[in-house]
């Protein structure tokens, strides 16, 4: 299970880390916290345990959205800007009876104030992680 995870978070943080770089926000001041951190890249979570601090993040961002719960499992990674960028690996629940869960990933940026701000919520697509028989279709 652990080798899964790692798998798919590996091949997500790539994926999500060429989408960022076409947003980076070049030129803008790093924040002394974050010397010896790559700016405008993305790094994994050493541990994708949600932390206190990261809690934290994650229920300012969230504050004030409705219709939908969303549970975060996994900090996925970080990306330092003018601030930093967060990714979180959640499970949404549409506040209805009945409802299936689904896989998000969730994106939140956090300011240089403290302020937190929703960047995206994407579907977390297992099909398009995996490959295996894509070249007998060819």
């Amino acid at each position: 299970m652990k080798k899964l995870f790692a798998i798919l978070l590996s091949a997500m943080l790539l994926f999500t880390a060429c989408a960022a770089l076409a947003e980076n926000q070049a030129g803008e001041e790093v924040p002394a916290e974050a010397e010896g951190m790559l700016s405008g890249g993305w790094a994994a979570a050493a541990d994708p345990a949600i932390t206190d601090e990261a809690k934290a993040v994650f229920d300012k961002g969230m504050e004030g959205l409705v219709g939908v719960d969303y549970v975060p499992v996994a900090l996925l990674g970080t990306q330092v800007v003018a601030g930093t960028n967060y990714a979180f690996l959640c499970q949404g629940t549409v506040v209805v009876p009945n409802a299936v869960p689904a896989w998000k990933i969730v994106f939140l940026y956090q300011d240089l104030e403290g302020s937190v701000s929703i960047l995206n919520i994407a579907d977390f697509d297992f099909g398009a992680l995996c490959t295996y028989g894509a070249e007998a279709a060819e």
